[in-house]
């Protein structure tokens, strides 16, 4: 089968008519062929596409890169977004690293229905494997890399997933297909270098079809763990909380072996990098199960493991927003700092806020509760607003990444726990539209 043929049998499995394709171009061999194959789809079947590419500046030739990415796009009529990011390892790798930024940065670009396409390969799947047998991985790092799975707003797809580097050097030398070299991918002090260019010849010269066969183990593994999720989905709902917390008393009342795959669960739900066996146990051990009056918390790679009033909650290095605030107006959205949403005061008959006591003075959003006090509606007295969170029942950690809604220097509103008494009213609705909020 042609490398055309499978890119257009896998597109065409997963492309709606309403959906774009999106190429994350570096301008490497397996990204430039898959640029020529997306163009040719896109061009057949009248299908919208654009590429992007990080400029992470690496490389001394980080640049030109950029600039052939930005000449093969144009003479391809495919329109090329060059988005530039600093990378700082942050006690990761930098490979690591870069690969996070990467998609942080593409993800933006997946509006509803879109693919976003990747140049993995049957290669890229085999060195996965082995490297998860390395870290000593069960079924899900064994599953390695999906064909296709939810990203964005869209899907992430690899149509060149059962396809081999040798073939798609191939195809790029019958096209003459210029591309680039990253003088990076022959430094075997990285680990997938070194599988690359010592390990997996050796293996392939060996056992001609052992991409093949790795392609079928990832997906037997990525089967079983599919069946495990589809089997413990209820248990998981219950002890998820609308907060994405996670109730301590439902996973007591488990066995240890369901306990240890729902938080699991848990932790790929929240997109954080699975920790190794012993970390789980020492969020059981340290964390849910510390003395009541603790304040447990357990440091992983990117966020911190911790309990409040019987439940776990995963808490990332956020920027400080004390300083943060912004004019509101009425009926105009206003998109709120670092993933935490939008805020709307829109007009409506059956609201519980009042237009005119709204009226009286500018509006504007703080994080910052140093000082203000607030009289909800539901309550016989004005409180100062930590005292409010802490009856509330609001984690520490979360009490300025919640929106204060202010007329003048009164408190209006404190998010959606409450609305102050001075401003109940009728012909006007609060929004906190938490859908864009990243945890």
């Amino acid at each position: 089968m042609s490398l055309q043929v499978t890119f257009n049998t896998v597109i065409e499995q997963h492309l709606t008519t309403e959906g774009r394709l999106v190429l994350g171009l570096s301008g490497g061999m397996d990204s430039r062929v898959l640029l020529e194959l997306m163009v040719n789809f896109a061009r057949s079947r009248e299908v919208d596409c654009i590429a992007v590419h990080v400029h992470h500046g690496l490389s001394a030739n980080a640049d030109l890169w950029a600039q052939r990415c930005r000449d093969w796009c144009q003479s391809l009529n495919v329109p090329l977004m060059i988005e530039h990011v600093q990378v700082e390892q942050d006690g990761q790798s930098l490979e690591e690293r870069a690969r996070q930024l990467r998609y942080a940065i593409l993800r933006p670009y997946i509006h509803n229905n879109d693919l976003l396409l990747t140049g993995h390969h049957a290669d890229d799947q085999l060195e996965t494997l082995l490297l998860a047998l390395k870290r000593g991985s069960g079924p899900k790092g064994l599953s390695s890399m999906a064909l296709a799975m939810p990203f964005g707003h869209g899907q992430l797809v690899r149509p060149l997933l059962s396809v081999t580097r040798d073939d798609i050097e191939q195809y790029a030398q019958q096209q003459n297909l210029e591309w680039n070299e990253d003088e990076s991918n022959q430094d075997p002090r990285f680990d997938r270098n070194f599988l690359r260019h010592h390990i997996v010849p050796q293996l392939a010269k060996r056992w001609p079809h052992i991409q093949q066969a790795s392609l079928r183990t990832a997906q037997l593994c990525y089967e079983q763990e599919s069946l495990l999720d589809e089997l413990l989905a209820e248990p998981f709902a219950q002890a998820l909380s609308s907060d994405l917390s996670l109730d301590i008393e439902t996973l007591i009342k488990v066995s240890e072996k369901v306990r240890m795959r729902l938080l699991r669960m848990w932790l790929e739900h929240l997109s954080v990098r699975m920790p190794s066996r012993e970390q789980l146990k020492l969020i059981w051990q340290q964390v849910a199960l510390a003395q009541a009056d603790a304040n447990p918390q357990l440091q992983l790679e990117q966020a911190q493991v911790r309990r409040f009033q019987g439940r776990l909650y995963l808490v990332r290095q956020w920027q400080s927003l004390q300083t943060w605030q912004q004019s509101l107006t009425l009926d105009s959205p206003l998109l709120l700092p670092d993933g935490l949403g939008t805020i709307h005061l829109r007009p409506m008959a059956s609201g519980q806020l009042s237009l005119a006591a709204l009226s009286q003075a500018e509006l504007r959003v703080t994080f910052e509760p140093q000082g203000l006090s607030a009289h909800p509606a539901e309550r016989v007295h004005s409180r100062k607003l930590k005292k409010l969170f802490q009856e509330y029942g609001i984690p520490s950690w979360l009490r300025r990444r919640t929106p204060i809604i202010l007329c003048g220097e009164q408190v209006v509103a404190v998010g959606d726990l409450f609305i102050d008494r001075q401003f109940t009213g009728q012909d006007c609705e609060l929004v906190w539209d938490k859908l864009q909020q990243i945890v």
